[in-house]
């Protein structure tokens, strides 16, 4: 009998996967915090990383040694699969079949994470990306004569996002929820919000806290367990206001690939774990796999932000559809964070407020007492001392580094002035990063 086990993750890294190895164990689990008090010498845990499987070997005498671990898949490899699912796909490279394809490939994708035995809803923030697939959503569940598809958003009362979301709601005729939180609620919430999705990086952490109380409220309200969500649209398809800045169209394209392959460690790390933490499955379209390999096999030029729009050709291939409304369709990058307030009221802007007891002095100490990923602001300090406190010092290497835009010159925390397309917009650095349309 052979003595083996084998660990396989995701080509993305949606699902979470830790481990550690040792002479004598090998410990997996899906969260940090279920290896923590494994008592064991020589114990350091790590990410196993996507789209990889490893072969393990267990002797008689209970020892374990690592065999094989390969690569299994590439981001840009078109999966084998796509030619049993019989899609009607062009093969030229025109403008007009490019445009087919994506709808064809994004629909399908969409389509696919609606089967479950259990009910399904969407995230909906109001913005492209989000509306997009609550809109796919919906039309497949009408056709099918279905139970009309359930909807959520979040935000305080002044919110952005609860005004854009229930006109997408109306239009696409979902049964509608809104959770309206208050400050005071998303302060209280952020060490909680730290246990749960393990991270100390601030700006994956700004947009977990309205995902985490989100996810709280469909668990705890609803019926619904399975959630669709419109994550990996801004890394696969450059929809990051700094992309507008990018040198070029291959620069674009390699942050792109640079994204897409740490999103794990960021974005979806979020997505997951803020969902999993009250009971609830995420999906995630914009990552399936033929969706995202086409995607990335277009020329760069065409992946670019283009005429002031990032996600150009999503938007194009969409336009005549009438999927969403037009004006969502064409609708400004607005993250999460920032959208659960007013163009006044920023989110991310309370809660770096409200984290007073951080002292300017401790900021300066940062440097010899956080050598790895040291805070630059007091919000970053407070976020990793919590993290410290929950999980240990040695466990900060598990994020290899903290999230940054690249190209455009800004202080954490600072404001900034984005120059693109001949016009100046202003943005917080939260607005710039955060996710969630």
């Amino acid at each position: 009998m052979e003595r083996k086990i084998y660990l396989s993750r995701d080509l993305y890294g949606v699902r979470p996967m830790y481990y550690f190895m040792t002479e004598e164990m090998l410990g997996v689990c899906s969260e940090l915090k279920g290896l923590m008090d494994v008592d064991v010498e020589g114990k350091q845990i790590q990410w196993f990383p996507p789209a990889h499987y490893a072969e393990f070997q267990i002797n008689l005498k209970c020892q374990v040694t690592e065999e094989k671990r390969e690569k299994y898949h590439n981001i840009c490899k078109t999966p084998v699969y796509i030619k049993y699912q019989n899609l009607c796909l062009k093969e030229n490279s025109s403008l007009s079949s490019v445009l087919q394809n994506i709808r064809v490939l994004l629909t399908n994708a969409v389509e696919k994470r609606l089967m479950s035995d259990r009910k399904v809803g969407v995230f909906l923030s109001g913005g492209l990306d989000s509306s997009l697939v609550a809109g796919i959503a919906a039309l497949k569940l009408k056709a099918e004569g279905a139970e009309k598809l359930t909807t959520f958003s979040i935000g305080f009362n002044s919110s952005t996002d609860l005004v854009q979301a229930r006109k997408v709601a109306k239009h696409i005729g979902s049964d509608h929820h809104e959770y309206i939180i208050s400050h005071e609620d998303a302060v209280q919430a952020i060490d909680d919000v730290i246990f749960a999705t393990e991270t100390y990086d601030a700006n994956t952490l700004r947009p977990s806290v309205p995902m985490y109380l989100l996810s709280k409220y469909v668990s705890q309200h609803t019926d619904v367990v399975v959630i669709l969500s419109g994550e990996g649209a801004d890394e696969l398809a450059q929809g990051y206001n700094y992309f507008h800045s990018q040198p070029s169209p291959s620069e674009g394209d390699k942050e792109s690939r640079r994204l897409l392959e740490n999103i794990h460690l960021y974005d979806v790390l979020r997505t997951d774990k803020c969902t999993s933490s009250h009971g609830l499955e995420v999906r995630v379209p914009f990552l399936d796999h033929a969706f995202s390999s086409y995607y990335l096999s277009l020329p760069q030029e065409m992946r670019c932000p283009n005429k002031g729009h990032a996600k150009y050709p999503i938007r194009l291939a969409f336009q005549e559809m009438n999927i969403i409304p037009n004006f969502i369709l064409w609708r400004e990058k607005e993250g999460f964070g920032d959208g659960m307030g007013s163009n006044e009221n920023h989110c991310y802007d309370y809660l770096r407020k409200s984290l007073v007891e951080i002292r300017d002095t401790d900021v300066k100490k940062a440097t010899s007492n956080f050598p790895h990923n040291t805070p630059q602001t007091k919000e970053e300090l407070y976020y990793r001392k919590v993290f410290d406190k929950k999980f240990n010092k040695e466990n900060a290497h598990l994020i290899p580094a903290a999230w940054r835009q690249q190209w455009v010159k800004v202080q954490p925390g600072d404001g900034e002035l984005v120059q693109y397309s001949n016009t100046v917009r202003h943005n917080t650095k939260c607005a710039v990063r955060r996710n969630g349309n």
